[in-house]
């Protein structure tokens, strides 16, 4: 540093900062001087970071910020060019006392290399250890008192020495592994002595990769055979990470080895076929494609122009540019539809029938309404523009059919739901100006069944939604219109696509929700579900088979007596389809299986007493409708589940004044029905021989139980009112009586719908006396006459035909 400009010193005693109170001591008699006698023992200190400088090293640092650069320059003028390092423990934080470790090394500064205002950079030779004493913060930065500890000659133990060779032959190690190290080895032969194992430790430790806290350590282990142990350790640490970093980057070199040489034979094969014309480019072979595809259509005139200009478009783009892969999905689209293709129908009335009768038991006016519509298209040649509406409970089988349809057609079936779908571009896709745009769901259907004139199933019809996306049901207005769907034009495709051969066959489970302009375009066909005899049969032609294959037992392994079945129906499944009646079974098969599966041998065979134990108490029980009470009345209701059952409960008590109350989460008509049954009774208490100051006495409240259900409608009227005029009579109606109809103000019934699923209702519930109005008699007499069997139909014309009948006068 002699060839660099000198600052005066600033003030006197920044100058005894640096200034050594132990002056080297001199041999009069030409003696040897310890280097500790020869370095200073105040020192300005450089921090370290991140990792500690060992003695005996040739190392390269920095000095940034003036106060830093100052330590230097007052180390060239006071201390021999002798600075102090010592590492930092919070890197993060400022220089200062505190935050310095108390063991470093002493260097002497040998070049300097760079210097600004702001940095300079030293080449300085680490001499020894030294412990601080004290270390003060001054004007011109730190400063610490030391006490050096020089390491000795000690390569004559033979224990040291043998450390030694341990550390040599582990760096012998490192070499081969990692070349790089021989060049460290090199320069540390050059300057020091292998028979020296303080150095040689150091120096293996410097070597290695360890963090800054496990070098300090090494640091701070004056003993030198303490010293070897930590190092050797570090050493083996960095021998196995070399050793593992070397195997990563073999196999990283094979893995590029090998994909390189395969991709130099692919571009080898790939020239060599392209020169003997055995390979085409990809776009040559995606036109060939479509090609291939169109000579097996019969497009319309629109799209046929429409896949010329896309072709034509599709030469001209390059297979890079973004607009490839539009034009190329697009044509993929218009030649993989079943353009004019079209499977062959079948209008065989008696292979139909087979169809219908194999999969299927009961509904005989569904499958009559069905095989009088394929007798309409045998006639006709063809059954286009046909949408059918099978409308029904759940479980009753409404999807089932539609596959018995197509199976009787022998056409392709494909089947979604419309349940929940709230956006229009469902039904008419998107606009292939919108990234990923697709197809709607109709055209998508026709790719999938690959005919032009199958079974689409439109599943849930009624449980379509609406949003600010647009209306689903109104664009299914154009698809289900015969006169429009014939030149159906998707978002999408833009091209007019032929759906007139379709047949669609849409489920749902009531019409109410249905819009009128879509439900006029609909043949509805209902499906009102199933009586205990009918439920019977199915289960054991189909449920119980099915359940056997299912769960991996034979018909010899499992029995179940027809007086069990009759219970599970009667007792646990009495809505009116059978998909409760199926997981009832499926139950029993779960038991039977696990008890074949712990070790069983014999046949499980389960009656009528075994049931409780299998399934557990019965929901449903023969008190619930069957016990007379005053005031409670069982009324025929429908839902969308299907027809059921509703105990109507009265009753009334004691008040200074008059008062009605109505509960179970009625609708608006049942409570105008309530009333209108309050205001008949209160009209007409002297015709039953009440007094009539009645009501003015009485606080009455009506209950239609279970009171979590909303319910609604008009034919409670008659239940209503009969229930009113039991509790007042204190006389309950005859046994097994179901009654339903709207009553008027001046006491006429009038009629309501719903007679056939009131009628199985009634059959399930085993009710044997029915009060209809006397204009739904046509609709009773059209019913079955194994639904009728049993049942005594009485039909009202007025309030006093119910009471004659309800109370057997």
């Amino acid at each position: 540093m002699t060839d660099e400009p000198r600052d005066e010193p600033l003030e006197p005693q920044v100058d005894a900062d640096y200034r050594n109170d132990n002056p080297p001591e001199s041999s009069s008699e030409g003696g040897l001087i310890l280097a500790s006698n020869l370095l200073p023992r105040r020192l300005p200190i450089i921090p370290l970071r991140p990792r500690p400088a060992f003695p005996a090293a040739l190392i390269p640092l920095a000095a940034n910020g003036p106060e830093q650069i100052l330590a230097f320059d007052h180390a060239h003028e006071h201390n021999n060019d002798t600075v102090g390092l010592i590492m930092a423990r919070d890197f993060e934080s400022e220089d200062s006392p505190d935050n310095l470790y108390q063991v470093g090394v002493a260097a002497k500064v040998v070049k300097v290399i760079h210097r600004d205002e702001n940095t300079a950079h030293f080449l300085v030779n680490t001499l020894e250890r030294f412990r601080t004493e004290r270390l003060t913060e001054t004007q011109r930065g730190l400063v610490a008192e030391v006490v050096y500890h020089n390491s000795a000659e000690l390569s004559d133990t033979p224990e040291l020495k043998a450390y030694s060779m341990a550390i040599i032959s582990t760096l012998k190690e490192l070499v081969q592994t990692n070349p790089l190290y021989s060049e460290e080895i090199k320069l540390f032969l050059n300057r020091s002595s292998m028979d020296d194992p303080g150095r040689l430790a150091d120096f293996a430790a410097n070597l290695t990769s360890a963090d800054g806290p496990e070098l300090q350590r090494i640091l701070e282990t004056f003993d030198v055979r303490r010293r070897i142990d930590l190092v050797l350790v570090l050493l083996k640490k960095e021998l196995e990470v070399s050793r593992l970093q070397t195997k990563i980057n073999r196999q990283i070199e094979e893995e590029i080895s090998e994909h390189q040489r395969e991709f130099f034979l692919r571009e080898q094969l790939k020239a060599i076929k392209k020169e003997l014309g055995l390979e085409k480019e990809g776009k040559t072979a995606e036109l060939e494609k479509f090609q291939q595809r169109l000579a097996e259509l019969k497009l319309n005139e629109e799209a046929q122009r429409a896949v010329d200009d896309e072709l034509e478009k599709l030469q001209l783009i390059e297979p890079s540019a973004p607009e490839y892969n539009v034009s190329r999905n697009y044509l993929d689209w218009l030649t993989i539809l079943p353009w004019g293709k079209f499977s062959k129908d079948s209008f065989r009335l008696d292979r139909a029938r087979r169809v219908l009768d194999r999969d299927h038991y009961g509904l005989q006016d569904v499958k009559e309404r069905i095989l009088e519509f394929i007798a309409v298209g045998k006639l006709k040649g063809d059954i286009s523009g046909s949408i059918i509406c099978l409308v029904g409970p759940p479980g009753v089988g409404k999807t089932s059919v539609g596959k018995s349809i197509a199976a009787a057609l022998n056409r392709k079936f494909f089947r979604f739901s419309l349940g929940g779908m709230r956006d229009e571009a469902e039904i008419k896709g998107h606009r292939r100006t919108y990234i990923g745009a697709m197809p709607g769901k109709f055209i998508q259907a026709m790719k999938s069944a690959g005919t032009a004139n199958p079974v689409l199933m439109l599943d849930e019809i009624d449980k379509i939604g609406a949003s600010f996306q647009g209306d689903p049901a109104s664009a299914l207005l154009e698809v289900l219109d015969s006169e429009q769907n014939h030149a159906f034009r998707d978002h999408y495709l833009d091209v007019p696509f032929d759906l007139s051969n379709v047949l669609f066959v849409a489920t749902a489970n009531q019409l109410d929700t249905i819009p009128a302009p879509l439900l006029d375009r609909m043949e509805i066909i209902r499906l009102s579900g199933y009586i205990l005899e009918e439920k019977l049969e199915i289960a054991k032609r189909y449920l119980i088979p099915k359940a056997l294959t299912d769960h991996g037992l034979d018909k010899k392994q499992i029995v179940i007596r027809k007086a069990a079945l009759r219970a599970i129906i009667d007792g646990y499944a009495r809505e009116a389809g059978v998909r409760n009646l199926e997981n009832r079974i499926k139950k029993l098969m779960r038991k039977a299986a696990m008890a074949f599966a712990e070790g069983r041998k014999s046949q499980v065979v389960i009656d009528k007493k075994d049931i409780v134990e299998y399934l557990g108490k019965p929901v449903f029980t023969a008190d619930d409708i069957f016990k007379r009470t005053p005031g409670v009345v069982t009324g025929l209701a429908w839902t969308s589940m299907g027809g059921v059952t509703l105990q109507i409960e009265a009753t009334a008590m004691p008040s200074q004044g008059k008062g009605f109350k109505q509960t179970g989460q009625l609708g608006k008509v049942m409570i105008e029905s309530s009333q209108i049954a309050y205001s008949y009774i209160m009209a007409h208490l002297d015709d039953y021989q009440v007094e009539t100051d009645y009501f003015d006495k009485h606080f009455v409240h009506l209950h239609v139980p279970a009171g979590a259900t909303p319910k609604d409608g008009p034919s409670a009227g008659i239940t209503m009112t009969t229930a009113l005029l039991s509790m007042i009579l204190k006389r309950p109606v005859i046994d097994k009586l179901g009654m339903t109809g709207e009553l008027t103000l001046t006491g006429r019934v009038l009629p309501i719908g719903g007679i056939k699923e009131k009628t199985i209702a009634a059959r399930r519930s085993g009710l044997k006396t029915l009060i209809f109005p006397h204009d739904n008699k046509d609709s009773f007499d059209e019913l079955p006459d194994h639904l009728k069997d049993g049942l005594t139909a009485h039909f009202v014309k007025t309030y006093d035909d119910v009471f004659k009948i309800a109370f057997e006068k």
